[in-house]
Order: C-alpha cells, then structure tokens, then sequence
C-alpha cells in the first residue's frame, strides 16, 4: 500500500530543449526575446560595436585582435599583428 504513487499533478509534456541563438540565430527574433543580436550563446538586446564580432562569448574587435584577426579564431603567427583585419598587413 505504501509503495502507491499518485501522478496527480504530473506533466505528461516533456520539456523542449531550449534552442541557443548560436545554433539557430532566428531564435533572437521570436517575441518575448531580450533582442534580435547573440552572444555568449544568449539573445540581447545589445549589439556589437562598429568592426566587433561575438568570439567565444566576447565582443571583440576583429580589426585589431591578434587571436581574432578578420574572423572568429584566426589567430595571427608569432612575431604578427593584427592591422585592418590582416596578419603581418605591413
């Protein structure tokens, strides 16, 4: 008798996984979002400044990030810079 459980109150639903904007960006655009803009995975309401990219969770600025450079995770060799978005531009 005592090993009778009651599933009164129970959800018979299963829980939707909760879709990143990293993987589906239009996400950010459904009602109720903080913001059309993604980064650190989450929608917001704040967008990247002039030549800044989210990378890895961060703004950062692709134009002049030696571990960045143009792009997300283009990392300039040894010994370069980053000038205009380009290693070793000069």
């Amino acid at each position: 008798r005592d090993l009778m459980t009651s599933l009164r109150g129970a959800s018979r639903f299963v829980p939707r996984p909760v879709m990143k904007c990293d993987k589906n960006p239009r996400v950010c655009l459904a009602k109720d979002s903080p913001g059309p803009d993604c980064c650190k995975k989450k929608c917001c309401g704040k967008k990247c400044k002039h030549w800044q990219v989210c990378c890895k969770g961060q703004y950062v600025n692709v134009m002049s990030d030696k571990k960045h450079c143009g792009r997300c995770s283009n990392r300039c060799k040894k010994g370069s810079s980053c000038t205009f978005g380009m290693c070793s531009y000069a």
